[in-house]
């Protein structure tokens, strides 16, 4: 999204950030498992995804700054609120600018990679989804940017690009397929409208650069998945014949079957534009449930929006190329139309629905902005909910619950929290797993679903089960594991607890094997065997 429409609301500070721990400490990153998962899988575990808007890509007078446009520092209590909330996903925008030195080696300022690594950590240590990329460096309305398609020196560009890519790829080499890298934010030549040349082809060349060099950084590097858009992340500019190309991966791991892909395409969705960003309380109602025409815009419907992202399963999903609406969301005009919440969630609900069927992730675009025109879904300061049905709409639509009461004190452990909620116990045959397991060399990574097959609700739960001999688990999402081998027990996370007669979590583990690949047996749910 643009630098200013992401700003709504937000006053610039006058004095850039002086970072908590400029000299931070390394954490060490779980081990290179290097997970074989599938298109549908990895969209399927991704989930429901949000942004951390306005924060790592905020800068003020060419420096970056995550204070610089009114947020709060960054902390594990926010993070661990967004999860709890069900998100599994979560994008961080990060802006270098003025953090990078001088050439030829073009050296990214040590406090400030060290700052994106912590909060990378931040999430990446609860077992969610983490995407990172280079968002504010290619807007021509952000000082100090130099990422410009349209730039006369482009071997300057690419050489600068490169580099800096380098040095985040090195950075995170050990870290597991839980961090996904995009290239850019967004890019294009600053004129709305047809795509130019050679504008375009200097973006399809930022790409190849992008892939090629972080692949050959080794590690995980080699096999992760790869977030690559077309001109400024627009559906039609990216599908459509006006000069997108997918990057070759010649460099990728030998370990990945070649009938499979690791690149993803980003791209944005916020149509209509006079609904989701326009700034003033004309257009503040959208779908079928909406009730005056005049608050409600002529286009940009759910057909049109289902016509959309079909375009992209056609185009990319359909060969393999899972596709990452990294952005989406409408403002808050409720001053002007206190129903307005009612239809952004609406709005939210049918766009993460029809990315789902259409085999797409999402990640909603929160700037951190609570009040008029602001995207906000938490409170940063307090790490505090204040759109719940905004994000009920969200978890629902990609099958997942959320808690209808928030917790009120954030855990700040790096571990997910069991249910504090007694678990209720199941009568026999009251529940039903299905297990998918993807399996390479000496590892494997699990997927397993947990159906409540019963008449009554299920209040916190553990999931038993007994590994293959010689199988041991590395690292775990949605749940906590232990022991790694043997007989296990997965305890649930803080925000899928509670499992409504039909309902259904998603959990999963990565391990290591000595030559036997088998899915585990034995499931039971608070002690009584499932189907």
């Amino acid at each position: 999204m643009s630098s200013m429409a992401r700003r709504a609301g937000l006053a610039f500070t006058a004095a850039a950030l002086a970072l908590a721990g400029a000299v931070y400490g390394v954490t060490s990153a779980s081990a290179d498992v290097t997970a074989q998962l599938t298109a549908p899988q990895l969209v399927a575990d991704m989930g429901a995804g949000w942004n951390l808007g306005n924060q790592l890509e905020a800068s003020n007078n060419g420096i970056p700054s995550e204070t610089a446009w009114g947020n709060p520092v960054v902390t594990q209590a926010l993070i661990n609120r967004v999860k709890a909330s069900g998100f599994k996903t979560i994008r961080i925008p990060i802006s270098y600018l003025g953090n990078i030195g001088s050439g030829p080696n073009y050296t990214i300022n040590s406090a400030w990679l060290n700052r994106i690594q912590e909060v990378v950590d931040y999430a990446y240590g609860q077992g969610l989804y983490v995407v990172i990329n280079m968002h504010g460096d290619g807007y021509k309305s952000v000082t100090g940017s130099w990422l410009i398609c349209d730039a006369s020196d482009q071997t300057t560009v690419k050489a600068k690009y490169q580099k800096v890519w380098q040095q985040v790829a090195a950075r995170f080499a050990s870290y597991n397929e839980h961090l996904i890298f995009e290239s850019m934010n967004e890019e294009f030549d600053g004129q709305y409208g047809n795509p130019t040349q050679p504008c375009y082809s200097n973006i399809n060349a930022y790409n190849q650069t992008f892939v090629d060099t972080v692949r050959r950084t080794g590690g995980t590097n080699a096999s992760r998945w790869l977030l690559v858009p077309g001109w400024n992340t627009n559906i039609d500019y990216t599908v459509g014949n006006y000069g997108f190309t997918l990057p070759t991966d010649q460099y990728r791991s030998s370990s990945i079957p070649s009938t499979e892909q690791r690149l993803m395409i980003s791209v944005h969705y916020y149509d209509p534009w006079d609904f989701t960003g326009q700034e003033d309380g004309t257009i503040t109602q959208w779908g079928p449930n909406a009730t005056n025409p005049a608050k409600t815009s002529t286009w940009g419907q759910a057909d049109y929006l289902d016509g959309q992202l079909k375009k992209m399963h056609d185009t990319f999903v359909a060969r393999g190329y899972p596709v990452f609406v990294g952005e989406y969301g409408a403002i808050d005009k409720t001053a002007a139309d206190p129903a307005n919440n009612r239809y952004r969630a609406d709005y939210a609900r049918t766009l993460v629905a029809a990315a789902k069927k259409y085999g797409a992730a999402t990640a909603y675009w929160d700037n951190g902005y609570n009040g008029a025109y602001g995207f906000g879904l938490f409170n940063r300061g307090s790490a505090t909910v204040t759109q719940q049905g905004i994000i009920d709409a969200i978890i629902s639509a990609v099958g997942g619950s959320s808690p209808s009461t928030p917790p009120t004190s954030p855990s700040t452990s790096p571990s997910s929290s069991p249910s504090a909620t007694p678990p209720t116990s199941s009568p026999a045959g009251a529940c039903r797993v299905t297990s998918a397991v993807s399996a390479w060399n000496t590892g494997l990574t699990n997927s397993i679903t947990l159906t409540n097959t019963g008449a009554t609700t299920v209040n916190g739960w553990t999931l038993t089960f007994t590994l293959a001999p010689g199988q041991t688990i590395t690292a775990g999402w949605s749940a906590t594991y232990a022991p790694a081998s043997g007989n296990v027990t997965a305890t649930n996370a803080g925000y899928n607890g509670t499992l409504a007669p039909g309902a259904s979590t998603t959990i999963g583990y990565q391990a290591t094997h000595t030559g036997n690949a088998a899915a585990p047996t034995g499931f039971r749910l608070n002690g009584a065997s499932c189907n």
